[in-house]
């Protein structure tokens, strides 16, 4: 038998003893060896009192979101709903660090993120209501359309924050993805390229434990999530997601780094989603109650309020104006989504492609003849 010699006839840096070391030391890329977390530290005190009151007000109020828009389904107003309860402080944060000028990539669980953008919450939830694409200008709200498909935003993020530092603007895009999504080839071309192209882009992924019923630890062997960054070239964190204080603060200084040059940053939030998947899905076949329990005390409307009395910066009226604001959303909510929708079949073929093509007018000449020949009827 015969042995291939596979050794180079030339040095290779950083792979021979004594080459040159390796392009990229490793170490100052590695997540933070615990979880992130402000709330039950001495570190809560440095913090603006302004801040952590509004980070506790969108949580209140972002619960009542969730809530009704749950409510919602069950009336049929609402075709699905994908809840973020339980996982307010991601969707909270994500939308406060953005500025003006930078653009959310949400994906379909983040309409609260959404909200928190300025959108409307009838525009938000109007993909999910099933009466349009995306109910939203994108370009107007610097927010991309709720994605469906898991993770096929990243690489969009990627693409728009890379031509936005072309055009020396100062934008920053935030994409954001769950567990389940970075088990897919999307999320990986788009940490790549990030990685390479320096954009400035970071990625949030709420790390809920499940993949729809799938646990994390079918999906994935690695250490954490925030490990996968260092394969890519950029810095992972690691952050204890139900605690609103301490994922600003991440992805607070993810962006800064990120619009000041320094490339992107992949960012892993430990936190648990209360509802089921969906309205459609049956949690109780793949997790046991007292899982469910447990993370009910880690609450993160639980969790800050618990510490912002501790610490005299809440009481029973700030609690009170932040219930009724909720309750005030709730039922212009109720209101709005009582209308039924008009709808204009026609709107399917306008927003496709800029010159739309054969198929498509065929299509939509098709549709016409069929809507002419009901009317006729």
């Amino acid at each position: 038998m015969t042995v291939l010699d596979h050794r180079p006839t030339a040095p290779v840096p950083g792979w021979l003893p004594g080459a040159t070391a390796p392009r990229t030391d490793p170490a100052p890329l590695l997540p933070d060896p615990a979880p992130v977390r402000v709330l039950g530290t001495p570190e809560l005190a440095g913090y603006r009192p302004a801040l952590l009151r509004e980070l506790y007000r969108r949580l209140v109020v972002g619960r009542r979101y969730n809530q009704q828009a749950t409510t919602l389904t069950k009336q049929g107003r609402l075709a699905v709903y994908p809840s973020s309860t339980g996982q307010e402080a991601c969707e909270v944060a994500a939308a406060m660090v953005l500025g003006e000028d930078d653009w959310l990539f949400p994906s379909y669980r983040d309409t609260l993120a959404v909200v928190g953008r300025g959108v409307d919450p009838l525009e938000a939830l109007t993909l999910l209501r099933g009466s349009a694409h995306t109910g939203y200008d994108p370009k107007a709200t610097r927010t991309a359309p709720l994605c469906t498909p898991l993770a096929t935003q990243a690489p969009h993020a990627v693409g728009l924050a890379h031509a936005a530092r072309l055009r020396g603007e100062p934008a920053v895009a935030l994409a954001m993805l769950g567990d389940g999504g970075t088990s897919e080839g999307d999320f990986h071309e788009a940490l790549n390229f990030a990685a390479v192209l320096k954009a400035p882009v970071v990625f949030l992924v709420q790390n809920n434990g499940y993949a729809i019923s799938v646990p994390l630890t079918k999906q994935s062997a690695a250490p954490s999530l925030a490990h996968k960054a260092v394969g890519y070239g950029m810095p992972g964190r690691l952050v204890d997601g139900n605690d609103a204080v301490a994922v600003h603060t991440v992805l607070a200084e993810a962006v800064e780094r990120a619009r000041s040059g320094g490339g992107p940053t992949l960012v892993e939030a430990l936190t648990y989603r209360l509802e089921a998947h969906t309205n459609a899905d049956d949690a109780t076949r793949y997790r046991q109650g007292e899982e469910v329990t447990a993370w009910q005390q880690h609450d993160p409307i639980l969790l800050m309020e618990r510490e912002l009395r501790a610490a005299g910066l809440l009481d029973d009226a700030a609690v009170a104006a932040a219930t009724a604001e909720g309750e005030q959303l709730a039922a212009r909510m109720r209101t709005e989504f009582h209308a039924e929708p008009t709808l204009d079949p026609a709107s399917l073929f306008a927003h496709v492609y800029a010159e739309p093509t054969s198929q498509l007018r065929e299509q939509a000449e098709q549709l016409a003849a069929e809507l002419a020949a009901e009317a006729e009827q």
